[in-house]
């Protein structure tokens, strides 16, 4: 197998595991358990990244399954918003949360002028707030912190809402609702998630490990070790446990893992186009070997602002800007080569999908190449 691999291969074969290449889930909750975490900043493009994935979401739908508790958006693995089914919070949390704890701790200490002990009385304040009004918006509390004599800035009450979130006391609540998505709320986890099914640390590292090439494969260790906010040899050690499980290759000189009983797709007859947000699990959920979905060098490195990407045959084929209005939205996609007819054609259906995904009219613009 190893004289088939290339670039251009893994990061097809990635979107077979992502479920990118039309192996959709039967729904927006196993899309998420498939990937294991999904990031989330703007839950908005994260709704359209699953409904890439699955059949008959909605942001409304979205919004819903928020709400039900059954997928949790908060702070995990990363010091950023992801979307985590319950059953995987708790585990995760105590895996990775201790670590992220404590960086977000020395940065409401020295950043932020919240020592310990205020940060404790901070939380504990947070936690009585929502005992007694669950679902607040973060300027909800931010008053009803204020009314108890913590008047904190805005900086200050997010990190602290992570950090209190990766102890497991908070996570998201029912949205409010905005027509779409809803505005983010926050209410208390205890007696929403079920604890770890896992007896220990290394026990999670194996299932953490297991279930990220799952997902997300093929994939090197640094690039689990990045994902899992790990160290190399934490996430050595999480493969090594079950290594038997799985299978790997080597290219370019690392290892990469995959599932068992898995080799490269074909290159697709027909165009495969996505309009992918650059935050989607397909590029964000790798670092070391991210550089596979653009295996020409047109993607410049380091200028990733929040922008869209046009993805045709699993690789960066240009930048997208979206623009929603009452009626319509629009996808500006400016290429980084000339895209041929039956590309055209195929953004042009994936901007129809999109904008029906958003209730809107969806149109491709083209930008000059």
């Amino acid at each position: 197998m190893g004289s088939r691999i290339d670039d251009r291969a893994i990061a097809r074969w990635r979107f077979r595991s992502q479920l990118l290449d039309e192996a959709s889930a039967p729904d927006a909750a196993t899309a998420v358990r498939s990937l294991l975490a999904v990031q989330a900043e703007n839950l908005d493009q994260t709704g359209w990244a699953l409904a890439s994935r699955c059949t008959g979401l909605s942001p409304v739908g979205l919004a819903g399954l928020v709400g039900s508790g059954e997928v949790v958006r908060t702070h995990v693995l990363r010091p950023t918003w992801h979307l985590v089914h319950r059953a995987d919070l708790a585990w995760l949390q105590e895996l990775t949360g201790p670590r992220l704890r404590r960086q977000l701790g020395r940065q409401l200490d020295r950043d932020l002028g919240l020592d310990g002990a205020t940060v404790a009385a901070c939380t504990d304040a947070v936690v009585a707030v929502l005992a007694e009004t669950p679902d607040l918006t973060r300027e909800e509390l931010s008053s009803a912190l204020e009314r108890r004599g913590f008047a904190l800035t805005g900086q200050q009450l997010a990190v602290l809402l992570a950090h209190a979130e990766m102890g497991l006391l908070v996570g998201s609540g029912v949205p409010r609702p905005d027509g779409g998505t809803g505005t983010q709320t926050y209410s208390l986890l205890a007696g929403r998630i079920p604890p770890s099914p896992h007896a220990d640390r290394p026990a999670a590292l194996a299932e953490v490990a297991r279930r990220y090439v799952l997902g997300h494969g093929p994939a090197t260790e640094r690039d689990l070790a990045y994902w899992a906010s790990l160290t190399v040899t934490d996430a050595r050690t999480g493969l090594a446990a079950v290594r038997d499980g799985l299978e790997s290759f080597e290219h370019d000189g690392r290892v990469f893992w995959h599932a068992p009983g898995e080799s490269p797709p074909a290159a697709p007859r027909s165009p495969e186009v996505h309009l992918l947000h650059i935050l989607d699990e397909w590029y964000r959920g790798h670092q070391d070997s991210r550089r596979v979905v653009d295996a020409d060098g047109l993607h410049p490195v380091g200028r990733e602002a929040a922008i869209g990407v046009a993805v045709v045959d699993a690789q960066i084929a240009g930048t997208v800007r979206r623009t929603v209005r009452a009626t319509s939205v629009a996808f500006e996609v400016t290429p980084y080569r000339p895209l041929t007819a039956a590309e055209v054609r195929a953004l042009e259906a994936e901007a129809d999908r999109y904008g029906a995904y958003l209730g809107r009219a969806g149109r491709l613009v083209r930008a000059a190449g």
